[in-house]
């Protein structure tokens, strides 16, 4: 029987290879795979992109190729801009005659219908970039005290937030699998905007919270990779979240501070 092939999306001014410490939390049967956006990783000698529909076509060519190397069921992971484009994948890949995913996990990641990328537009220079990631977190120290280190995070961080900016949402009907939504306690996302993922299938979708603020996939590691074996595995919601506002209690006007812009 063919593995399971888990096709990860890096979040803004990281690379895919985040995601290889968790290999040794997986089980056999479940091959993880980074897909690495250009200008970082592997591929640090390509050039930066700076639109998300570039970005999503550039994307959505690496994985077709892997889909036709690699038989057998395979499931989407993004984290923040990696969610995002994740979800672009799966339309992408149905278009061009792929088989779809199993189920789509987003994880720090608001619904498409619920972005304000104009937020993003006063994040420009290295003052407010750098400014931008210890706000967030989830940065090693050690990456701030290396020149080098700092300028190549810097260059990917901004040519990410240009690509985030860039997305525009359009009218895409709803996908046929799975949506699991993976959110922090701390994180501002709004949970209407969270809740929002419901529209973008018609097979369901499930909605699990962690400790942690934004980078809670590193601050709750084990807790994260477990929820998403069991959402591999197809198992329900396991309700491991706090009590927190309900879409209904949450749908009334959210001001562009509260909307998730990467």
């Amino acid at each position: 029987m063919a593995p399971l092939q888990l096709y990860c999306l890096p979040y803004a001014g990281a690379s895919a290879t985040a995601y290889l410490r968790w290999r040794r939390l997986l089980p056999a049967q479940v091959e993880l795979v980074p897909l690495e956006p250009p200008g970082r990783g592997a591929r640090l000698d390509q050039p930066l992109l700076r639109d998300f529909e570039a970005l999503a076509a550039e994307m959505a060519d690496v994985l077709c190729r892997q889909l036709e190397r690699r038989a057998g069921p395979y499931v989407l992971f993004g984290h923040s801009m990696g969610g995002l484009l994740a979800w672009r994948l799966c339309h992408l890949v149905r278009e061009r005659g792929h088989a779809l995913p199993q189920r789509l996990v987003v994880s720090g990641c608001a619904a498409p219908t619920r972005r304000d990328p104009g937020r993003l537009a006063a994040l420009r220079g290295d003052a407010a970039l750098s400014a931008d990631l210890r706000k967030h977190g989830g940065t090693p120290e050690a990456v701030f005290a290396d020149a080098e280190l700092l300028r190549l995070t810097l260059d990917v961080l901004d040519a990410d937030y240009r690509v985030c900016e860039s997305f525009r949402c359009g009218a895409v009907p709803p996908l046929p699998l799975p949506v699991h939504v993976f959110a922090g306690l701390d994180d501002p996302i709004a949970p209407a905007d969270l809740h929002a993922w419901a529209i973008e299938t018609r097979a369901g979708h499930t909605l699990d919270w962690f400790a942690g603020g934004h980078f809670f996939l590193h601050d709750s590691q084990a807790e994260v990779v477990g929820r998403l074996i069991a959402c591999l595995d197809g198992a329900p919601a396991a309700g491991t979240g706090a009590s927190l506002p309900s879409p209904a209690a949450s749908a009334s006007p959210v001001s562009p501070a509260s909307l998730s812009p990467a």
